[in-house]
């Protein structure tokens, strides 16, 4: 007897999970798009890092020595700088994550023997990234070195090494992991947070049977998405500063920059995302149809941001969608604000695309939004 009934429990919730096509579609379809695409963008094994050069001896030793880094796989040179304080602004605005600074007298120095000194500026925000650029450069020295030492004989050996290929890492010298992760965690946290509240705002409000008393109001669609979003706004600021806080105590996370400038940027950011869960709201017509459309955007906003996994590891279409996500921008703003200590004037094409993804988003949630029950 109870076989029966719980037979007859079960194939009723076959029944009605087969007539919910929207809901089984994405239960089935997301997590077979997202394997897909993860398993080829998750890449630890970061090369090719963006690098500038500082070359102030202009000779074929020098070109030699940067020909050297190249070779590594580990740099790509994108840009020349004329000055020490510009390759310092290359990396500081994350256009270069590593320099090479060769001094004037390194050909010099080489045709002597030695001993001659290289500087590589590493930026050490992401220690993944920083430690594989650290090898390298240890690497490019240590190989330069024995194949100078090795082709000397007798006499002419030198007991000090001919180059020294000193490696300053920039913004974490301890490379402490934590140090990363904080202000990705606050990000992370504002992202998936809002857009799963905001994303139930629609749909409790039809399941709950009182979406027709905002319909009667004289409220318009803007009006009504405004005071969705309002409440959560302040809910947002509440949870960043909690883990500014938290992480300033517990793991030491230094604020070099602005808090200004953190909460200004903020802003954006959290409409943004509440314009996103909004519009996912619009679009699902249950609660769960309105949680697994969520999901479909919490795991690329973890795995394609650059929060746990190197950005430039990703192939060029996972790093092409990353560029499509909030989260991106705001965490490269955060990094940059609270390790390197750089101002909006340094990160505002990162502002200037989070207010357009501000706008965007709660655009599309306005136009989806009908006064209507249908």
């Amino acid at each position: 007897m109870i076989r029966e009934r719980l037979r007859s429990i079960f194939w009723k919730e076959f029944i009605q999970m087969r007539r919910d096509r929207a809901t089984l579609g994405m239960m089935l379809g997301i997590p077979v798009i997202q394997l897909t695409l993860f398993g080829y963008a998750v890449n630890m094994d970061v090369r090719h890092l963006p690098a500038a050069v500082l070359d102030f001896s202009h000779t074929q030793e020098s070109r030699s020595l940067v020909q050297r880094f190249e070779a590594t796989g580990n740099f790509r040179l994108t840009r020349r700088a004329d000055s020490y304080e510009e390759v310092l602004r290359l990396v500081d605005r994350g256009w270069a994550r590593a320099a090479i600074v060769i001094p004037e007298d390194y050909a010099r120095r080489m045709k002597r023997g030695g001993p001659a000194q290289v500087q590589v500026l590493v930026d050490a925000s992401d220690p993944a990234v920083s430690q594989n650029a650290i090898a390298a450069a240890q690497l490019v020295g240590q190989s330069t070195n024995l194949e100078i030492v090795s082709s000397l004989a007798g006499p002419l050996a030198r007991s000090v090494p001919p180059l020294d290929v000193r490696v300053r890492p920039l913004y974490n010298p301890a490379l402490k992991t934590a140090l990363f992760i904080v202000p990705g965690i606050i990000g992370v946290l504002l992202s998936n947070m809002l857009i799963i509240i905001t994303a139930m705002a629609i749909v409790r409000e039809r399941e709950a049977g009182t979406l027709e008393q905002l319909i009667v109001t004289p409220l318009s669609r803007t009006e009504i998405m405004l005071g969705k979003i309002a409440p959560y706004v302040v809910v947002g600021y509440v949870q960043m500063t909690a883990v500014l806080v938290l992480g300033s105590i517990l793991f030491r996370v230094p604020i070099r920059g602005s808090l200004l400038t953190i909460y200004l940027v903020a802003f954006l950011f959290i409409v943004a995302s509440l314009g996103l869960g909004l519009f996912v709201s619009t679009l699902a017509r249950t609660g769960a149809q309105a949680i697994q459309s969520s999901f479909f955007f919490l795991l690329p906003n973890i795995m394609l941001s650059g929060f746990m996994f190197p950005r430039e590891g990703m192939p060029a279409f996972a790093q092409w969608l990353g560029w499509g996500i909030p989260l991106t921008y705001f965490l490269q703003i955060l990094r940059g604000v609270i390790l390197k200590g750089v101002g909006i004037e340094a990160l505002w094409p990162q502002t200037l695309a989070l207010v357009a993804f501000a706008i965007l988003f709660f655009t599309f949630a306005v136009q989806r939004f009908h006064k209507t029950l249908d």
